[in-house]
């Protein structure tokens, strides 16, 4: 038997959607022409090769699951592929978008089916896009941030040998705020208004950083 076949992810020219500066948090306002710059500018490449190219983002649409104000939190077992993620706690659905996903609401979509154990499909409410160059997994990624309402739905993980995941309120995430991936804590800090988002300027223009919203 030969090897499978390498996986394809989106990925679109870090030049193209931010510039060098970019932004540290959620950009929740005027949106639009970053989504727009992921349609145009956006095309399939290897994982492998992509994971250590900060030239491109890979998009990952990343979703904030709730139930009338509790958070989904998720532990990362050490069984999980990516090793820079072990025994760290998210509050993140989401993944790689791959080429049959047509477009962010489908490879979402596939997600929710692939990692999450449900009765249900939600509505996924658009939040904002998600950036932090701080850390490793963080400079070759971008997140397309949504958030959904389970509201008292029962929700199970699918892959319980890699995850662990339970309904908590906002004072249980914030007791493991610190072994927290970096994105859970900024995008925790932003829904829980804890801290506030920033505001874009002109997509891929110049190396100005966005004003604080």
């Amino acid at each position: 038997m030969g090897d499978p076949p390498a996986e394809s992810v989106l990925v679109v020219p870090r030049a193209a959607l931010m510039g060098a500066s970019g932004w540290r948090g959620v950009l929740d306002r005027e949106t639009e022409p970053y989504l727009a710059v992921i349609g145009r500018e956006g095309r399939f490449a290897p994982r492998a090769a992509m994971e250590t190219d900060p030239r491109f983002k890979q998009v990952i649409p990343y979703l904030v699951l709730c139930d009338r104000g509790d958070y989904f939190l998720m532990r990362r077992t050490r069984a999980g592929v990516d090793a820079r993620l072990h025994d760290r706690f998210s509050i993140g659905v989401g993944g790689h978008l791959n080429p049959g996903d047509v477009d962010l609401g489908g490879g979402l979509a596939r997600e929710w089916a692939e990692e999450i154990e449900a009765a249900f499909v939600p509505e996924f409410r658009l939040v904002g896009l998600l950036n932090d160059d701080g850390t490793e997994v963080g400079r070759v990624h971008v997140g397309v941030v949504f958030i959904a309402e389970a509201a008292g739905r029962p929700v199970a993980v699918r892959e319980r040998h890699k995850l662990e995941g339970r309904f908590v309120p906002p004072g249980d995430v914030l007791a493991v705020h610190e072994r927290m991936e970096s994105w859970s804590q900024l995008v925790f800090d932003f829904v829980s208004g804890r801290g506030a988002g920033v505001r874009g300027g002109t997509p891929g223009a110049g190396d100005e950083a966005p004003d604080p919203a």
